[in-house]
């Protein structure tokens, strides 16, 4: 078995030592705060299932941790030994040993129990969550190495978040000025077309409504087949702006969003109720 698989199988065992020993706490606080043991039992299965989700997510996290290779070992010259990951995983258990030492002489089962799991608690709660943090905080910080070499990789991460950055910007002018190139063609493609559906708006009666209505689908259709939805947008805009052009002071009514309705991806607006 490689170390990092041992040091996994111990980081588990250590984990679950630690949660047992956190229930055996809280069950023994219970008690002594009078609560009888049907309620403490009813309590522990609605948060047993909350419990083991939390714990599932923080071992995935560690095992991440624990399983990673160092790669950056210069700035982290204690850390990253095995001899300080094997005294990571086997924190509990060494705050459990020191608990059995300090209850030595303890008539009572439950307090010398309750001596275990106290330093259990106490000495992982030390290192995993003081002494592990502030060490791999101060390492990089300690060595003139560790500080050079740290200094000059948030050089590159600003570099290499710069490049990406200045890569995102290039993209989205390259799209806009695609679309603009775009709009631009079919500004003059749709002319003819937009002249001859903005006649249809002006001219659509109550007896030629239906015929301008199926002349403006097949409008709609090939710009639909020429550029998509964008296309058809675009083309009813000219078409609006033409009609008011043409109407000066006149209400323009948009039929055109109504008789595209179902043509590609073209949805007319739902009217108000």
């Amino acid at each position: 078995m490689s170390t990092r698989r041992t040091l996994k199988a111990f980081h588990l065992a250590s984990t679950l030592w630690f949660v047992l020993c956190v229930g055996f706490i809280l069950v023994v606080a219970l008690r002594q705060a009078g609560f009888r043991w049907w309620i403490i039992f009813s309590f522990a299965g609605h948060s047993a299932l909350v419990v083991f989700l939390l714990v599932s997510l923080y071992l995935f996290a560690v095992f991440r941790g624990v399983s990673r290779t160092q790669a950056i070992e210069i700035e982290h010259p204690l850390t990253s030994t095995d001899y300080y990951m094997v005294f990571y995983a086997v924190a509990p258990f060494l705050g459990a040993l020191a608990g059995c030492l300090a209850t030595i002489g303890e008539n009572r089962v439950t307090q010398f129990l309750a001596g275990i799991a106290v330093g259990t608690f106490a000495t992982t709660f030390l290192v995993w969550v003081i002494v592990d943090p502030l060490a791999s905080s101060l390492e990089p910080l300690l060595t003139p190495t560790g500080r050079r070499h740290r200094t000059e990789r948030l050089v590159q991460v600003r570099a290499e978040k710069a490049r990406k950055q200045r890569e995102r910007q290039q993209l989205l002018a390259d799209i806009l000025t695609k679309e603009d190139v775009e709009r631009q063609h079919w500004q003059q493609v749709l002319k003819p077309q937009a002249e001859k559906l903005a006649e249809l708006l002006l001219t659509a009666d109550a007896t030629g409504f239906k015929r301008a209505e199926q002349q403006a689908i097949e409008l709609g259709l090939s710009a639909w087949q020429l550029g998509g939805i964008t296309c058809m947008r675009q083309l009813r805009d000219m078409a609006i702006q033409i009609s008011r052009q043409k109407n000066q002071g006149g209400l323009i009514a948009d039929y055109v969003s109504f008789w595209w309705d179902g043509i590609g991806s073209w949805r007319s607006p739902r009217l108000a109720t």
